[in-house]
């Protein structure tokens, strides 16, 4: 009887100190301040790609750096992970006749080694690079860049000389052809003062009737925005290669512009030619009605907004288009995730004879209970994944966040970079100006890109990390579960993995991240001399890792 109750009360005691660990381990990983501080399973497992400052970083969803470049250029906004496993960047340099903010100047190349095999210098007194440049199929790269006009230029034009400064800041596309190491042909250009009109000044160029001319652009339309040099700030431009479409944000007029891209460069100067007959003209504008003299106030839809992309194929709302709406000029400050569906048939887009459709957005997301809790006032992205999730980047707090299709967050990241150099964990990121990223990009773990390529992850970025909790789930739950487990569990002594899979090593760490013991390509670790406690055996096969959670007694 004695005997039994002995066996009760240590079998009690067990019980307690599970309970109490379980409860540690909870408490611990709520105190993540900075990398990752949720990865669920219902995330989309890939790796995800930003910039700051000089770096570009690569990550798994464990925050765990994949692959890292350093550039002599701060980054100029873009950056993209291209199909061989190298980076094409946009850095910014010193530009003294064009103050703007997002000014890049320079595109590089970096193979996955971060070698730098190309770059090519796209910056004058009379023009520079901004922004964004996309990766196009054929291997040619679609650049924002500004263009300065005279005050004389921007008069002749037709705007109006109170509010011209002593330059008026034009923006054009430039699609250029990558040559040799450093060099680049022009192969095609489209420019908004091509496509120019105004009721200002009928002795002037493009005088005509804005309203009843809504597939060119008013050049004295300001959107409330105080006369300034820089009109238009045009701060993405991404291609749909299905309909050889491009589309052009401009933040400062709050819309966004579709062109046709199958036009010649003389084409593109015109109204005429093209696979849609238009010319360089607008075949679709949205965000900002009030721009070609329709609506009121109240159908302004778009506020500085970011990304403006279509959905690819595949994906759920596929060739929608999805655009991060910063909320800058709202009656309140607050950002949201929109998607808008154009009336669209096969490239061609409806007009009601008033204004661009639809009225309303297709899909948004906000922070429904205190709207002001989600903004960024400048910069930003959104993302849509395979699995149906939204990858969201809140620029300005340097914090990633993934939404699933019913909105629940299933994933958040906040960068540890800032003006002070790289935060540790338990820092307050918004005491210590964490770096701005423009935009953030998440592969699938199959694309081209890695295929050869040493995926191991090393260390996350930040300093003394915790990701003791987090599993990047690089197979799917129900493989995870049938076909690799550890047991028993709890373990008094040794660890043993149930599965058919080689096993490349195997990590054990303890709550607070700290790595207690490695193993190599075994399925079976003594761990009878490690403390008590709650542990994580991170197993690594196949270029794909798994994490599970165990109890020491």
């Amino acid at each position: 009887m004695i005997t039994f109750i002995k066996y009760l009360l240590i079998m009690k005691a067990k019980l307690l100190f599970i309970l109490l660990i379980l409860f540690i381990s909870s408490y611990t990983f709520g105190q993540n301040t900075v990398g990752v501080l949720q990865n669920s399973e219902n995330s989309y497992n890939g790796y995800t790609l930003f910039s700051a400052a000089k770096d570009t970083y690569l990550i798994n969803n464990c925050g765990e750096v994949i692959n890292k470049w350093t550039s002599n250029y701060d980054t100029g906004k873009t950056v993209y992970l291209l199909g061989d496993g190298s980076i094409l960047r946009a850095g910014s340099i010193p530009n003294s006749s064009i103050f703007f903010p997002g000014i890049g100047g320079i595109l590089e190349k970096k193979d996955w080694n971060n070698n730098l095999t190309w770059s090519f210098t796209y910056s004058t007194s009379t023009y520079s690079q901004h922004h964004d440049a996309v990766p196009l199929p054929n291997g040619n790269i679609l650049m924002n860049v500004v263009e300065v006009k005279t005050k004389a230029e921007a008069i002749a034009q037709g705007r109006n000389p109170a509010n011209v400064k002593s330059t008026l800041f034009n923006e054009k596309l430039v699609e250029i052809q990558p040559t040799g190491t450093n060099t680049a042909n022009i192969v095609w250009e489209w420019s908004f003062w091509d496509h120019l009109i105004q009721d200002f000044d009928s002795s002037k160029a493009n005088f005509g009737n804005v309203k009843a001319n809504p597939q060119l652009l008013d050049i004295n339309f300001l959107s409330n925005q105080p006369a300034s040099t820089d009109w238009i700030h045009a701060n993405s431009v991404q291609y749909n290669a299905q309909l050889d479409q491009v589309v052009v944000s401009s933040a400062l007029l709050n819309e966004f512009y579709v062109i046709d891209h199958s036009t010649t460069t003389s084409q593109a100067a015109s109204h005429f030619g093209g696979t849609y007959g238009k010319g360089g003209d607008f075949l679709y504008r949205w965000g900002n009605p009030l721009s070609y003299r329709s609506g009121s106030t109240a159908d302004q839809k778009l506020f500085g907004q970011h990304f403006v992309h279509w959905i690819p194929s595949g994906l759920t709302d596929a060739n929608k288009i999805m655009v991060f709406n910063n909320g800058r000029g709202r009656p309140i400050d607050y950002s949201s995730i929109d998607i808008i569906n154009p009336p669209v048939i096969a490239g061609v887009y409806g007009f009601s004879g008033t204004s661009y459709g639809p009225v309303n957005f297709d899909w948004t997301y906000m922070d429904t209970v205190n709207p002001v809790n989600f903004y960024s006032k400048i910069m930003s992205s959104a993302q849509r994944l395979p699995n149906g999730n939204t990858l969201i980047d809140l620029a300005t707090s340097a914090k990633f966040i993934e939404i699933d299709s019913s909105k629940n967050i299933v994933w958040e990241y906040i960068s540890p970079l800032s003006a002070s150099g790289i935060l540790s964990q338990g820092d307050d990121p918004s005491l210590n100006a964490t770096a701005p990223v423009f935009r953030v990009k998440r592969y699938a773990t199959n694309y081209t890109a890695f295929t050869g390529k040493n995926l191991t992850p090393g260390k996350p970025i930040e300093l003394n990390p915790n990701i003791s909790f987090c599993s990047t789930l690089s197979i799917s739950k129900q493989d995870i579960s049938n076909q690799l487990q550890i047991y028993p569990n709890p373990i008094s002594d040794i660890i043993n993995i149930n599965t058919s899979i080689p096993i490349d090593r195997v990590e054990i760490y303890d709550i607070y991240g700290k790595l207690i013991k490695t193993s190599i390509k075994s399925k079976h670790i003594n761990i009878e001399n490690i403390a008590q406690g709650m542990y994580f055996a991170k197993i690594y096969y196949k270029n794909k890792l798994s994490t599970k959670k165990f109890i020491k007694l």
